[in-house]
């Protein structure tokens, strides 16, 4: 029984990444990005621009991270997954935004990743994507 728990207990630590390998922040950069409004019974697509991001004082510990925007500071809640990390930020209203970054794409440089948004305006369901890449800092 003790073999067979070191055993257990030595493949997870190797399973597990090291928290010291995992980057402390991230700087997003996301020039693609769709947004679909529902309305009239349908979902319209519609025009949207670039977006830039931080994600800073990331604690895969707690799971928790600092989001920095040019307009402030937000809280953000990490699930760590195996290649990558999800970013979730319940804004206003309950709103919920989910930022995805995966695992360094070694010849570009930089960790593809994905940020969504799922949320409403007076009643109406609205929808974003966006797709880029985050560079790892500190």
């Amino acid at each position: 029984m003790i073999a067979r728990t070191a055993v257990v207990l030595a493949l997870a630590l190797l399973a597990a990444p090291a928290a010291a390998d995992e980057p402390k922040a991230f700087a997003c950069s996301f020039t693609v990005g769709v947004t679909f409004s529902y309305d009239k019974g349908q979902f319209v697509q519609e025009k949207t621009g670039p977006l830039a991001f931080g994600i800073t004082a990331i604690d895969t510990t707690a799971q928790t991270a600092d989001l920095k925007t040019e307009s402030g500071m937000g809280q953000l809640r990490l699930v760590q997954a195996v290649n990558a990390m999800h970013f979730l930020e319940v804004v206003t209203e309950g709103f919920l935004h989910i930022t995805t970054i995966y695992d360094k794409d070694e010849a570009k440089g930089a960790h593809p990743a994905v940020h969504s948004r799922h949320f409403g305006v007076l009643g109406q369901p609205i929808v974003t994507q966006y797709q880029g890449f985050c560079e790892a800092k500190g």
